[in-house]
């Protein structure tokens, strides 16, 4: 898949647009924050 194909999804926290990563292959679904910055200030 290339990089421009890579599902998106917004960061509930800076609102920000983020794309997939390898290491959420597994739980994509449940991603809801871009960083674990925002996961901390959530």
């Amino acid at each position: 898949m290339k990089k421009q194909h890579l599902p998106e999804k917004i960061c509930i926290v800076c609102e920000r647009p983020f794309t997939w990563r390898k290491k959420w292959a597994s739980n994509w679904e449940e991603v809801r924050y871009c960083s674990e910055r925002c996961r901390r200030n959530k």
